[in-house]
């Protein structure tokens, strides 16, 4: 026991870097996992004590064991089976299959990502780019929802900044989980997306499996209570006005959720831009047959060093107003209570009312629809048309004229207006851009303005 034994220097180094690894990986590793994990349940603990709706417990859980939790759902065990005699292939293929889709599909939130990257770095770009208003049809409302339901917020996608506006809106009330589409899923911005507790959806896919695991994982974080978010029209209007709903995800939420579980509350909520920065791209691929946005990287790169570069001079002016409106809530448990035969269909047309009811008045879609409607008129007659229109927002008419002014400044720079002799008109040039912001303005879709609208025609016509 006691002779020396000799050996290579090779095999000596190799035992004690096995030795080294196995020391960390059973002593070290775990302690420092639980030192860390320790730390972060504190921070949570304080973040929620904050939050108007704190995270839960299901939105913090490891994707490991989220992922393993799913795959082993019966409603997806059930799939699998299916889907392997479908097929024809052995269940264990078809579990793997499932398996993929659970971990596409899976988040992996991190509170500090979320709160101390994501929510600063979106302050930081919706008040670079915009001047942010918030305003609520009846706040009282939503703040007597009950504490223990699910909100989703529903909304009409007119941006990518979208999710960056929500999101930096809300940080005062929850983390938000937002459903988003394959364009999402390109490294590095897959892992960031992910950790700011975004799920990935397949937006056309073909695969009963997959839909199964995903409505498996919306059931599972509806019953949970976590916050989520959701683009009803399933992608970016090309028009400016709003789409059709998509019933998918509105499905699977009003499939798992039981009469006598936990309610849901949906929450309308319109957004409104004086400049959608994808605006020329959107009304490009409006004119095609397919959703093609031809945004290439090296131009989107040039737009923002000129962005940059006007800053630097001194020349940087943001685009306008960013206008965002809550509705008013929407009891699942009360709606369901009062509509038997078509819930979903029903559910989402008032849903999609609730939206264009509460779409907020912005001053350059309101301009251009005006000038639509006249063809020509006094710059200082529509100031004062639209000014009126504003002032609900409870916003100071001084404030109000000054953005008025600026959305104009910025149309006729950007060839959609012209200006002659004191009167505003169509410049010939953008007629494109042109009837996709007037589609945008609620007086022309139907939405909150809409008794206005009469009324100013009436004025500018007379």
């Amino acid at each position: 026991m006691t002779q020396t034994v000799e050996l290579p220097l090779w095999l000596f180094l190799l035992i004690v870097v096995f030795a080294m690894i196995t020391l960390a990986s059973h002593f070290l590793f775990p302690s420092v996992r639980w030192f860390f994990r320790r730390r972060l349940e504190r921070a949570v603990k304080r973040l929620n004590n904050r939050l108007q709706r704190p995270i839960q417990p299901f939105k913090l859980a490891r994707r490991h064991d989220m992922i393993q939790r799913l795959i082993y759902d019966p409603q997806v065990g059930q799939a699998v089976q299916t889907h392997a005699q479908e097929k024809g292939i052995p269940e264990g293929v078809a579990f793997e299959q499932a398996r993929r889709y659970a971990r596409e599909i899976v988040p992996s939130f991190s509170a500090v990502a979320y709160f101390s990257i994501a929510i600063r770095l979106a302050r930081m770009l919706s008040n670079a780019f915009y001047d942010v208003r918030l305003s609520y049809t009846d706040e009282d409302a939503l703040k007597a929802i009950d504490p223990d339901a699910t909100v989703v917020f529903v909304m009409n996608h007119r941006s990518n900044m979208d999710y960056v506006l929500v999101t930096y809106l809300a940080a005062q009330q929850s983390a938000l989980s937002y459903a988003v589409g394959e364009w999402a899923r390109v490294w590095p911005l897959s892992r960031l997306i992910r950790a700011m507790g975004a799920y990935f959806i397949r937006r056309k896919s073909g695969s009963d499996l997959y839909r199964q695991v995903l409505a498996c994982y919306v059931r599972h974080a509806t019953e949970a209570g976590v916050t989520q978010a959701m683009f009803p029209e399933g992608g970016l209007s090309l028009t400016g006005a709003l789409g059709r709903p998509k019933l998918g995800l509105l499905k699977y939420i009003i499939d798992g959720t039981a009469e006598d579980g936990r309610d849901v509350v949906f929450v309308p909520v319109a957004l409104n831009y004086d400049r959608v920065l994808e605006d020329t791209i959107l009304t490009r691929a409006a004119l095609g047959s397919e959703r093609r946005f031809r945004a290439r990287i090296g131009v989107i790169t040039r737009w923002i060093l000129k962005q940059i570069w006007r800053r630097v001079i001194g020349r940087y002016k943001r685009f306008g107003l960013a206008s965002v409106r809550y509705g008013l809530p929407i009891s699942l448990r009360a709606f369901r209570a009062d509509h038997k035969r078509d819930l979903m269909t029903d559910l989402a047309r008032d849903l999609m009312a609730c939206i264009s009811d509460a779409i907020p008045l912005v001053p350059a879609p309101a301009a251009c629809w005006l000038v639509q409607d006249q063809g020509e008129l006094p710059e200082a007659e529509a100031i004062d048309l639209i000014a009126g229109l504003m002032q609900r927002d409870g916003v100071s008419d001084a404030a109000n004229r000054a953005s008025i002014e600026a959305a104009i400044d910025q149309l006729v720079e950007r060839r959609i207006l012209k200006r002659s002799n004191g009167k505003i008109s169509q410049s010939g040039q953008r007629v494109d851009l042109l009837h996709y912001y007037a589609a945008s303005a609620p007086l022309s879709s139907g939405g909150g303005d809409a008794a206005g609208a009469k009324e100013i025609s009436a004025s500018a016509g007379s």
